[in-house]
């Protein structure tokens, strides 16, 4: 964390993020990336096109929410989806309101997290995947290294202490 401070913290101070979240073309870019993800509607039972009838005022009412600070996600509704092995995993959906947020949140700071993550880490970062986290293994394998570790953590986001989380960002 000490890198990243000494790193972006003079070139932030003086600028809020959140300013950048609500911004009118930064909440229509997310928009549009959540309309081509497609995807269910959440517990509140808002599709897409419906979202998207009152697409201006749906937009304008997350802005005015994040710039007063009482925007409040929604909970996330819970569905069982099959395993390859026959097991299920539980599957969370945001409503199209808090994809949209979110969205916005990750054109901001996913540019700024990028720049100091290990190019060694493919979980849930753009432009690679699992993939291609076997592609290097196999590289690596091939020069000689002779160990591999994949390290997945069963239910991190269910668990992890969402306070200290928020607080290291």
């Amino acid at each position: 964390m000490k890198k990243w401070n000494q790193r972006y913290h003079d070139k932030f101070k003086k600028h809020s993020l959140i300013n950048q979240v609500w911004d009118e073309k930064n909440l229509e870019n997310a928009w549009k990336r959540v309309r081509a993800n497609k995807g269910s509607a959440g517990i509140d039972r808002v599709t897409i096109p419906v979202f998207q009838q009152n697409l201006p005022q749906n937009l304008a009412e997350i802005q005015r929410l994040l710039k007063e600070k009482r925007y409040v996600p929604e909970p996330v509704k819970r569905v069982l989806i099959p395993k390859d092995n026959g097991k299920m995993r539980p599957l969370g959906i945001p409503t199209v309101r808090d994809r949209v947020v979110q969205q916005a949140l990750k054109n901001v700071l996913e540019p700024i997290f990028e720049e100091i993550f290990l190019a060694q880490s493919h979980g849930y970062r753009p432009n690679t995947g699992a993939h291609e986290a076997v592609r290097k293994a196999e590289a690596y394998l091939e020069a000689g290294y002779h160990w591999v570790v994949d390290a997945d953590i069963k239910g991190f986001f269910d668990h992890v202490d969402h306070q200290l989380l928020m607080d290291l960002v």
